[in-house]
């Protein structure tokens, strides 16, 4: 039996290159992930920054942070 997938939280902007490959990865290798526009979200925007300079950051299971597009990091905190 699988375990459920950790939740995935992607802090975006649209003009963010990085941030449209960390969604396109994410939608090929079939990973669940919520979009976090900090454009638009100006308290979602404060909590990024407060652990991450730049765009995107991706917060997996509710503790771990990764700042920027980091693909080892992220199959390694999903256990892929």
């Amino acid at each position: 039996m699988n375990k459920p997938q950790k939740s995935v939280i992607l802090f975006t902007s649209p003009s963010c290159v990085w941030c449209t490959r960390a969604k396109a990865y994410f939608k090929n290798k079939g990973i669940k992930f919520k979009a976090i526009d900090v454009t638009k979200d100006p308290k979602a925007e404060m909590d990024c920054r407060r652990k991450c300079r730049g765009l995107p950051a991706i917060l997996i299971g509710g503790t771990k942070w990764i700042c920027g597009f980091d693909q080892k990091q992220i199959e390694k905190a999903l256990g892929l």
